[in-house]
């Protein structure tokens, strides 16, 4: 019997952003992956590019967003927004690993994930970034992007980058990691179990 597609779409829109999200969590064996990022910053394209990549994440990720004004609103709100998707996609978090892991180098940067789907938002991100922008995504949103998003799906997640010169690869060494402890954290373990002693999560 073939598991049913984890996936959820979710439109968000306030008076500073408006915000499209489809997500489907499992692609590969099942389903080609298909990704598709347009929030009006390159660089944040990029970071959401790699999660769902690494992640083997299908996404489309649209945002009209006040960018006369600054990044802030656009970045926290997608990351919210996609934060809300991936709640909504792996539903009652059931027969799944719950933890995962991951060190993802990038060059000479090297990054640590350690992800928990525990139901209780919690994040550290240390990326040690020294860069005022990294294109047109200011280095003060990256870690924020991260929190906001670790918190709207209710996980616990510690993300630290543990060496690197390039602030580009230190960022995007943290997505990347963060993608391949995701992708551990919720594949299917073949039961039906909820993976805590509680009982619930």
């Amino acid at each position: 019997m073939t598991a049913a597609v984890r996936e959820a779409a979710v439109d968000r829109k306030t008076n500073e952003t408006d915000i499209k999200i489809s997500l489907v969590l499992d692609t590969g064996a099942q389903a080609e992956q298909a990704i598709s990022i347009d929030t009006g910053i390159g660089f944040l394209d990029h970071m959401y590019h790699a999660l769902a990549k690494h992640a083997r994440w299908s996404l489309a990720l649209s945002c009209k967003g006040d960018l006369h004004i600054d990044d802030h609103h656009t970045a926290e709100d997608t990351a919210i927004a996609l934060g809300m998707a991936f709640k909504k996609a792996l539903g009652e978090p059931r027969g799944i690993r719950r933890f995962g892991h991951a060190y993802c180098p990038l060059d000479e940067a090297l990054a640590r994930a350690v992800v928990d789907v525990s139901g209780r938002p919690y994040a550290t991100v240390d990326l040690g970034l020294k860069r005022e922008r990294i294109g047109a995504l200011s280095c003060e949103m990256i870690p924020h992007v991260l929190h906001s998003f670790i918190t709207a799906a209710g996980l616990t997640v510690h993300v630290d980058v543990l060496r690197g010169d390039n602030d580009h690869h230190r960022a995007e060494a943290a997505f990347k990691a963060l993608a391949v402890a995701l992708r551990e954290a919720v594949s299917r373990t073949g039961s039906n179990d909820i993976p805590s002693t509680k009982g619930v999560l």
